[in-house]
């Protein structure tokens, strides 16, 4: 008991750290600095990664966290994110960038729903699971940069507080299914890859998430939204935002790790703090800027 306690103790701690230094680089960062801010944490989930794909020495993993940090800074200077009055994150690179994500989750969902079948198909191929943590993580630090942007130039908060609506709904979701897993958790919903999630609580994270889309729809922050477009959006994320859990669960578990790291104490690696980021934001940013 007491050890669950201490770990408690260590979770809530971190949390108490991180929550003012996330919501600093979110509000009060110019929009390349939080773009940066965004590739350091995933240049850390690339070193996390670096497990997955069976990189057990250190200079592996540091090859694997330049090749990611170079494609960003590719990125970045393509969409000139040093000039925001020219920027261009909704041009063709753009789309076409979510757009293999929206992809790639789909395959993910596959990949997890088939477990542990699905893994003779990649489980010895290092290469492909290098691609697939490419996959994840930069399109990440791409929606999370283009949901910052929006509206920057009229109103530079707009962005900051929509990505905070998307965060919210993650964490919403997370939360709701913890508490109704807790509660009334009986029908597992992938125990191949995850044996503590149930449906009941998947079902109790959407009641919590949509009553933060209730509250937020009180606000003008969705006004160019109908309330069925605000429903499937949101109702896209939270389903997502589930799939980047298991995906992640499902590399731990054929890696044969528990946690993807040990930086934050109490929460394991940043991939377990991020994971279900991994895919809600550049879902919601495909559906937000170039679909709906």
């Amino acid at each position: 008991m007491s050890q669950n306690n201490s770990s408690l103790k260590k979770r809530i701690l971190t949390a108490l750290i991180l929550l003012p230094v996330a919501l600093f680089a979110i509000f009060d960062l110019p929009l390349w600095g939080f773009s940066v801010f965004c590739a350091v944490v995933m240049s850390i989930g690339a070193w996390e990664w670096g497990p997955f794909i069976g990189f057990s020495k250190k200079r592996l993993r540091l090859a694997l966290m330049a090749l990611l940090v170079g494609i960003i800074a590719l990125l970045f200077t393509h969409f000139r994110l040093f000039d925001i009055q020219s920027s261009e994150l909704t041009s063709q690179i753009g789309f076409y960038l979510l757009l293999s994500s929206v992809i790639w989750w789909g395959i993910a969902a596959l990949l997890v729903v088939s477990y542990p079948k699905s893994a003779l198909t990649w489980r010895q191929k290092a290469l492909l699971k290098m691609v697939f943590g490419f996959l994840t993580l930069v399109p990440t630090w791409f929606a999370a940069t283009l949901i910052r942007s929006a509206n920057y130039n009229e109103a530079p908060q707009y962005g900051a507080w929509l990505l905070l609506f998307v965060m919210g709904l993650v964490w919403a979701a997370d939360i709701g299914a913890y508490f109704a897993g807790k509660a009334y958790g009986k029908n597992k919903l992938m125990p191949n890859v995850s044996p503590g999630k149930t449906i009941e609580g998947m079902l109790g994270g959407l009641v919590a998430a949509f009553t933060v889309v209730f509250i937020v729809g009180q606000t003008a922050l969705l006004d160019n939204l109908s309330i069925v477009q605000m429903g499937l959006i949101s109702l896209a994320v939270v389903i997502s935002s589930v799939l980047g859990d298991l995906l992640e669960s499902m590399l731990k578990r054929q890696a044969g790790i528990k946690d993807s790291g040990t930086i934050l104490p109490g929460h394991g690696g940043i991939l377990d703090r991020i994971d279900s980021l991994t895919a809600a934001l550049p879902v919601f940013a495909f559906l937000f800027f170039f679909v709906i």
